[in-house]
């Protein structure tokens, strides 16, 4: 990718907000109980972390292979994998670019174009938001969740407003449906703007990688890959738990909580995730469970650092392989006509 000044700014901008968010997620810390917890956890567990999320990213390459395949069935396990793991170490860099460099590294061995390739991206997160949306619907019913939502924010709204919530539904209903009809007879004019026309093109986008799932060729093959990629998330999460100490009391509904809230994490544009994750799970942990700050930050630091620590591991191997297979198929003499 051509480094260019607005490129530069842009990283040097996401790089002070990551600062921004560890300095505001480490500020009060105890260094001293930060460090007795970080070494009384088991870390066979964390290692059976990073095993697991290297067995994501295989997952996550075979499950992008099947998408590409109406663009090129001649494109490898090897070569999907090794651009999939490559894109993780780009996002370290900077944010949202693995994307494209995956999709580069692809479309140069002409076995598909970069456009082509960029298309299965909107597949690939229209499916994992799906994923995201049904783990949090469990959440409301069940759990620490639901009672930290309970207590905490809609017992004191009821409690301060003037009216009932059978009054108060109505009205959030009665909005809504006035909302609809406002957008349905002013559409044209919506999309007419800029705003209006990026969030058409969002929302087909989804429908679009929604419906594309159903259409795939091996489409039973993908919706398996998703589920399983989705569960050793969750997994992760799990074992993360079984390590740290202090947590005996959560469970496998914590972690699927834990979960969500740490893919937020890295859905925030910074490198890597840096203080935007440690900042949420942290936030997660005190309220909700009660833990003390130093507590929490270590957990986040611990989930995180792991898994950082996995991606550049089978980054550079990815990539020191990707250059070595690339440079043999440059090496190939053609043949005489």
């Amino acid at each position: 990718m051509k480094i260019t000044l607005k490129r530069f700014l842009k990283y040097v901008l996401l790089l002070g907000l990551a600062a921004v968010l560890l300095w505001l997620a480490f500020r009060k810390v105890d260094w001293g109980e930060f460090w007795t917890i970080l070494g009384d956890c088991n870390y066979w567990w964390i290692l059976a972390t990073m095993v697991l999320q290297a067995v994501i990213t295989l997952m996550r390459g075979n499950r992008w292979r099947i998408m590409m395949r109406p663009l090129s069935k001649e494109i490898s396990r090897h070569e999907s994998y090794d651009a999939y793991a490559v894109c993780y170490l780009a996002n370290m860099a900077l944010p949202r670019s693995g994307e494209v460099v995956r999709c580069g590294m692809i479309a140069s061995t002409g076995k598909a174009t970069f456009e082509g390739t960029l298309g299965t991206v909107v597949i690939e997160r229209t499916w994992d938001l799906l994923c995201i949306v049904l783990a949090v619907l469990p959440l409301f019913f069940v759990g620490r969740f639901r009672d930290f939502l309970v207590e905490k924010m809609f017992a004191p709204a009821a409690e301060s407003m003037p009216f009932s919530w059978f009054w108060l539904g109505v009205i959030v209903l009665a909005v809504l449906v006035a909302l609809f009809f406002v957008l349905r007879a002013f559409r044209h004019r919506i999309a007419a703007t800029k705003a209006g026309a990026a969030l058409i093109r969002f929302w087909k986008g989804l429908v679009e990688g929604f419906k594309a799932g159903f259409r795939m060729e091996r489409k039973w093959a993908f919706f398996g890959y998703t589920l399983l990629i989705w569960v050793s998330y969750w997994l992760c999460c799990l074992w993360t738990i079984y390590a740290f100490p202090g947590t005996e009391s959560l469970t496998g509904l914590d972690a699927l909580f834990l979960m969500v809230v740490g893919s937020l994490g890295w859905v925030v544009p910074v490198q890597g995730g840096f203080g935007a994750y440690h900042f949420l799970v942290t936030m997660t942990l005190v309220p909700i469970y009660g833990f003390a700050e130093s507590t929490g930050l270590a957990f986040a630091t611990i989930s995180h650092e792991s898994q950082i620590v996995q991606m550049l591991v089978c980054g550079l191997v990815a990539w020191a392989s990707w250059a070595i297979c690339h440079r043999k198929n440059k090496k190939q003499p053609t043949q005489q006509i």
